[in-house]
């Protein structure tokens, strides 16, 4: 999962880069406003984290104009203000949901994990596809009760195919949303990492490719194992 961070205070910045990357995110960060609007504008990403309160172009702002091209990934503004007005207005401009700094990191990367599997149509942090199980909020995964051994990026590409289930997704778009903008992208690595995923997942074919367009994980489609 992608994310856009746009924080103008240094120290928080870089450890909210640290901790969401420990946590299995790809991070851009941007120290102002306006460099917020051009990424969130330029690229795709899978949710936001805004500080209100931002230099060049402020937060409530940033945020409408996001709005305004269509952008629709979960947005959480950080606001230092007390006002319950300022989180209401923060909410009214468009974001999803608010934390008041200080703030525990924990509990912003349970709401981050909240906003993204909902955005994707997922109330419960459990996503089940037949024998194999996958929890968005413990990172882990386990095949028929067992768990599985992952790479972060072999975890990554899994969670954001079961998230985006039923739905083909092109190598662009899973390099597009696992990767950072500064990150020296390939996008033959993907297929590196599907590679890995179906021989872990096997003999369950739960990973199809189609041809010319991308890979797609259907619901109940190949829960089965083959015949033997």
């Amino acid at each position: 999962m992608r994310l856009l961070v746009v924080e103008d205070d240094a120290s928080l910045r870089q450890q909210l880069e640290d901790t969401l990357g420990m946590a299995g995110y790809a991070v851009d960060a941007a120290a102002d406003g306006a460099e917020g609007l051009y990424l969130g504008s330029e690229f795709d990403f899978d949710a936001a984290v805004v500080d209100l309160g931002l230099p060049e172009l402020d937060g409530l702002e940033l945020i409408r104009r996001l709005r305004h091209q269509d952008k629709t990934f979960p947005i959480i503004v950080l606001t230092a203000r007390g006002h319950w007005q300022d989180k209401v207005q923060g909410l009214e401009s468009g974001a999803d949901d608010y934390l008041a700094k200080p703030f525990e990191m924990p509990e912003l990367l349970a709401r981050l994990n909240a906003l993204i599997r909902r955005a994707a149509g997922y109330a419960s942090p459990l996503l089940a596809l037949g024998p194999l199980n996958l929890d968005t909020a413990r990172h882990q995964v386990s095949l028929n009760d067992q768990a599985m051994d992952l790479t972060a990026f072999e975890y990554r590409v899994l969670e954001y195919l079961m998230l985006n289930a039923d739905r083909i997704v092109s190598k662009n778009e899973l390099t597009e949303h696992l990767y950072a903008q500064d990150y020296d992208r390939d996008s033959n690595v993907i297929e590196v990492f599907v590679g890995r995923l179906r021989r872990k997942l096997e003999p369950y074919k739960l990973i199809d490719t189609v041809r010319g367009r991308g890979y797609r994980i259907k619901p109940g489609a190949h829960a089965d194992a083959p015949e033997t």
